[in-house]
């Protein structure tokens, strides 16, 4: 199926229900809802040559696990920016102390690989709109589009995916994420996108494990 709006693709198994049907909101920007489809969703979403795309959701709702199987060398994850830096610290420290080294790296990563013009696939925690905002910038001065896929799972399912790695975040932090997160489903939901977005793919756990692909097309 191609999203004329936004160069977009989708590569499905399955029968597309209802809900998961592309839905085109105001002035060319696009809702693709793909939850609720037992497992039977694309296999692969594929966006124009430089084009940017934003994943995010809340803590452990499985947006590294996603972008480390389906993304490859296009992801920049804070993740595994935090994950180098906890290499090199002695386990004794706490990761708050140099919590600002980490985020440091990672957006510096981030800008050398927009200056690439290449597509990127980028983590986001939801609560840092800037980020967002930088992404938008960067898109329209290259003149593509920014894409948000926005996994949306029940915080206890998302608290479970933490325990699952060994790594948490605090309640007051959590809360944070569950407003933030809140606020970007239900704007999606609604056709109202983050601004600068050409469209949105809302993701439920089996959808996101159903994905073996987030990429571009080759340039030609």
């Amino acid at each position: 199926m191609r999203i004329q709006h936004t160069g977009a693709y989708a590569s499905s198994t399955g029968i597309p229900s209802q809900r998961a049907r592309a839905r085109t909101r105001g002035r060319g920007r696009l809702l693709r809802d793909l939850r609720e489809r037992g497992g039977r969703g694309p296999r692969a979403l594929t966006f124009a040559a430089g084009d940017l795309v934003v994943v995010s959701g809340l803590p452990g709702s499985g947006k590294s696990t996603l972008m480390k199987r389906a993304a490859g060398g296009a992801a920049i994850d804070s993740q595994d920016a935090r994950e180098r830096w906890d290499a090199r610290m002695p386990r004794f420290l706490p990761y708050a102390v140099y919590r600002p080294l980490v985020r440091l790296a990672h957006y510096a990563g981030l800008r050398r690989a927009l200056r690439s013009g290449a597509g990127v696939v980028v983590h986001d925690c939801g609560t840092q709109s800037w980020v967002r905002g930088w992404l938008a910038r960067e898109a329209r001065r290259r003149g593509r589009a920014l894409h948000l896929v926005l996994l949306d799972v029940a915080p206890d399912t998302a608290r479970e995916g933490q325990r699952a790695r060994g790594r948490g975040v605090s309640a007051y932090a959590f809360a944070r994420h569950r407003r933030a997160v809140g606020r970007l489903v239900a704007a999606a939901e609604s056709g109202r996108l983050p601004h600068g977005c050409a469209s949105a793919t809302l993701l439920d756990r089996e959808a996101a494990d159903t994905l073996r692909k987030i990429g571009f097309r080759e340039t030609t």
